[in-house]
């Protein structure tokens, strides 16, 4: 039988991996020294282990064809050898047909699906500023709570906030840099994001710690902020990973409209590590793109330096954070985790497994430099080409 084929190719797969393995039918399969259990639900599994990709392992276990139990990285660490993976995958064809990806309904849709899922389930394992992006470990002892204020005072001290500044952050999310910026720098914080969710989260905020007046969040496109007043600095953080790679330009030129002659602009986001990535390959970027962020196209950080400087941004400053995001990923996956039945209860098994596997994964390829994360800073000079800014990065490390 076609079954019992595919069932002598899987097992063929297994030598040498340490992997124990209970079929539908109660058969088990053992290498030696498993540290992952994975169990086949039904036969349709093995279409899937027969000729296996990481994205295609990951939309079974979503799927619920399969389970698998043991630690996260063990599991990916497996999965990588089981499909035998690689980084990336190049080539040059042209994605510019894909425009309709980055309108502003569709882009407002993609960022619901994400990020309006439930604030009490992010709130289960991001930390208590609820930021969503890579954190700062400045010192291995660091907790998610202190990484993530010091990355939130690494972007500040990068930006030279000044008292009385008017900063723009554009994706905003649960408001952590535009909270801290106001409270602790002195400025007059503007937060624009596309998800209800976040908007009224920030607004409940400001109210509680009586920033009205100094915080302001609004729910809007980055596309669509007013031009007629400027702003001395702008970050964004996490945020351009959804504008698109045909789209880049633009974006940089709006912001060089928005930032004030003399300004700086952080641009905080993840990045590929091949020069022509077409995206993650052994389709790993399918699964993100129908599971995860519907969307989200990734560049090379030169490929961003080029496109901010053809706006008018001078590059001043780029630092590559890809450690701390592998360890930011592991730590969030940990804390999922370990809440697994509340957050099921919120939010479904379905769509647990869909952040549990995705944060993995992601944690997976930080740590194999398959994905980079990088601060780029950048500065807008003046008329007559000046742009003020320090000889040295004192100010970058003094607290």
């Amino acid at each position: 039988m076609l079954r019992d084929v595919l069932l002598q190719q899987f097992q063929a797969r297994l030598q040498g991996l340490p992997l124990r393995v209970q079929t539908w039918r109660g058969d088990i399969l053992e290498g030696a020294g498993a540290k992952v259990h994975l169990e086949l639900h039904t036969p349709k599994a093995l279409k899937v282990l027969t000729s296996p990709t990481m994205g295609g392992l990951a939309r079974a276990y979503v799927e619920g064809l399969i389970d698998l139990k043991g630690k996260a990285e063990d599991i990916l660490r497996l999965g990588q050898a089981f499909c035998r993976a690689d980084a990336c995958r190049t080539g040059k064809g042209s994605e510019a047909w894909k425009w309709w990806r980055h309108t502003r309904l569709r882009d407002r849709k993609n960022i619901a699906y994400h990020y309006d899922v439930s604030n009490d389930f992010y709130s289960l394992w991001l930390d208590k500023n609820r930021v969503y992006s890579c954190a700062y470990f400045e010192a291995t002892e660091d907790t998610l709570d202190s990484a993530q204020e010091k990355k939130l005072d690494l972007i500040c001290r990068k930006l030279m906030l000044q008292p009385g500044e008017r900063l723009l952050d554009i994706g905003c999310g649960w408001g952590g840099l535009i909270l801290r910026a106001a409270e602790h720098y002195g400025v007059q914080a503007t937060g624009i994001t596309l998800s209800q969710n976040q908007h009224d989260y920030v607004q409940e905020q400001v109210r509680q710690r009586g920033l009205q007046g100094k915080v302001e969040v609004r729910l809007m496109d980055y596309r669509d902020v007013p031009e007629d007043i400027g702003y001395d600095k702008i970050a964004s953080v996490g945020m351009f990973e959804h504008v698109g790679r045909r789209n880049l330009r633009p974006y940089f030129d709006k912001i060089a409209r928005l930032l004030r002659p003399g300004g700086l602009v952080m641009n905080h986001g993840i990045t590929s590590v091949a020069l022509n990535s077409k995206g993650l390959s052994s389709g790993i970027s399918e699964f993100v793109e129908q599971y995860v962020f519907p969307g989200g196209e990734l560049v090379h950080a030169s490929t961003v330096m080029q496109e901010m400087a053809a706006a008018g941004i001078e590059p001043l400053d780029a630092e590559n954070l890809r450690p701390h995001y592998g360890r930011t990923l592991w730590e969030w996956v940990n804390r999922l985790e370990a809440r697994e039945t509340e957050a099921i209860r919120m939010i479904g098994e379905k769509r647990y497994r869909i952040w549990r596997i995705y944060m993995a994964g992601s944690a997976f390829a930080f740590d194999n430099n398959w994905l980079a994360l990088f601060q780029i800073l950048g500065g807008k000079p003046d008329a007559a080409g000046r742009q003020v800014y320090p000889f040295n990065r004192r100010h970058v490390y003094a607290t």
